[in-house]
């Protein structure tokens, strides 16, 4: 279905968990209405909150809390005392993350084969929440038990108790006449750049995928839920299946399959917080047109990266040099000129090279570069006699070399933006330390990159330094032999 047609499907929740007669009635009129519309293909109810329900728990509730006031002091919000959870050094660095079981109480959310929303919700916060506490995390629980809590409470205790991120469990269903819609979604506030919703949506999003083999459905950033948008913390929404499908609602019953769905939130929630690293690199630059969109992407995303330089195009464009610089990226040597022939044919020639780049490189940005990347890498086809000199001259000198562990390989056959992203997705396998290759003189290299960027929500993008341990490949042990990365 078309986002403008979720998006007006998505306006239409009120009415999705009515329960009574009357609001029974009101349902069959609604259906009857969406048949008018019937030409949209599949419609998915990501409706957390019911606003009838709500409505006549507050008025229940407030009725409670006046005859409570006639005798006894009323109990605090909720159902749990925290305290004793909470008692801590208020500068712990200890994340506490609330996972939030939607619905409770007479608040069934939605249904299917006699199974219950607020039910699968609750025992999959409980697994998640032995997850998370099992990696060292502290973790609320606004309800551990069939009650209702209204939303406003749940984000006022997450609030109040300065919660570093917010989790709401739900299931999906959907309303059409075709069962076999399955699948996971996650929403979040898009609007709100002051929390990273993104970043820890895309993590929950990405790794309960790959925990339960779920079919992948849309990651959302237009929730305008209550949980999702009076948090005070990077918050999201995740719909783990559909109790519509009967196959995915069996699944969902089924205490293996509630475990793998915890563990892939509760390894997005680890990522989040302990994120892995990937020093994003660029050779060859810089070029005419493509290292400003490149560098301009790198300014909107904060993220700052590493830029091998090559000496011909640093004099032919210092002022794109110099705004590397001044924008705080890494500037590492690659050559003056990219010739193999000539750069590898001595220990010499390399140095010869080497310094007329390196001089063209301060003299356009006032950088003394401390880092170099061979042409080709450290071991390449050209340079089997020469490398292992070279990496010994050029080290006694105190230079640093990089090599890499993954390649968006995107100067070879020329791959379109969608085949970079899948090299970059299938060259990582998954490393704690990336070393990413990139090119910034290839267009679509840089059409891709805000992409490239958020395909990554587990790694902190870094720029490469002197101290930071290099990547190698590993040298011949003696001319002539193989090289492996």
């Amino acid at each position: 279905m078309s986002t403008k047609a979720k998006e007006n499907e998505k306006s239409k929740r009120g009415h999705r968990y009515q329960r009574n007669w009357f609001r029974h009635i009101g349902i069959v009129l609604f259906s009857g209405a969406v048949c008018i519309f019937s030409c949209v293909a599949t419609i998915s109810m990501a409706a957390p909150e019911n606003p009838e329900i709500e409505a006549m728990m507050e008025e229940k509730k407030a009725g409670e809390q006046e005859v409570l006031s006639e005798t006894d002091p009323a109990p605090s919000s909720g159902s749990k005392n925290y305290e004793a959870l909470m008692v801590k050094d208020e500068k712990s660095s200890i994340p506490l993350i609330v996972i939030d079981p939607g619905h409770g109480g007479e608040d069934d959310g939605c249904l299917g084969d006699g199974v219950f929303e607020k039910d699968i919700n609750l025992q999959i916060a409980l697994l998640v929440k032995e997850r998370l506490e099992e990696k060292g995390f502290r973790v609320m629980l606004p309800r551990e038990t069939d009650e209702y809590l209204a939303k406003e409470e749940r984000v006022e205790l997450a609030n109040s108790y300065q919660a570093d991120a917010y989790i709401s469990i739900h299931q999906n269903t959907y309303e059409g006449s075709d069962k076999s819609v399955s699948g996971i979604e996650t929403w979040y506030d898009g609007s709100d750049n002051t929390r990273d919703n993104q970043r820890l949506a895309s993590l929950i999003h990405k790794e309960t995928i790959k925990s339960t083999g779920a079919n992948e459905r849309e990651l959302w950033p237009i929730a305008d839920f209550c949980v999702t948008g009076k948090t005070l913390m990077p918050a999201c929404l995740i719909e783990t299946g559909f109790l519509s499908n009967p196959e995915e609602c069996k699944r969902l019953t089924d205490k293996e399959y509630q475990n793998k769905v915890a563990e892939g939130i509760a390894q997005g929630v680890d990522l989040y917080f302990h994120p892995k690293t990937m020093y994003l690199t660029f050779d060859d630059g810089p070029s005419k047109e493509y290292t400003e969109q490149i560098l301009d992407v790198l300014k909107e995303k904060d993220v700052k990266a590493t830029f091998f330089l090559i000496g011909e195009y640093v004099e032919k464009y210092p002022q794109v040099a110099k705004r590397i610089a001044d924008e705080g990226h890494t500037i590492g040597i690659h050559c003056y000129r990219h010739d193999y022939d000539i750069l590898y044919e001595s220990v010499e020639s390399y140095l010869e090279d080497f310094w007329k780049a390196y001089d063209a490189v301060l003299v356009a940005t006032g950088v003394e570069a401390e880092l170099f990347r061979f042409p080709g890498g450290s071991v390449n086809a050209y340079n089997k006699d020469t490398c292992a000199d070279i990496v010994k001259e050029m080290t006694a000198q105190g230079f640093i070399y990089f090599d890499w562990n993954a390649s968006l390989d995107d100067t070879v056959k020329n791959p379109g933006p969608a085949q970079i992203l899948a090299n970059a997705a299938a060259s990582t396998l998954d490393r704690k330390k990336v070393v990413m290759l990139a090119h910034d003189r290839v267009e679509n290299t840089a059409l891709c990159l805000g992409d490239l960027i958020d395909q990554f929500p587990e790694y902190q993008i870094k720029p490469l330094n002197a101290k930071i341990e290099p990547v190698h490949f590993r040298l011949p042990a003696h001319p002539g032999a193989n090289s492996e990365n």
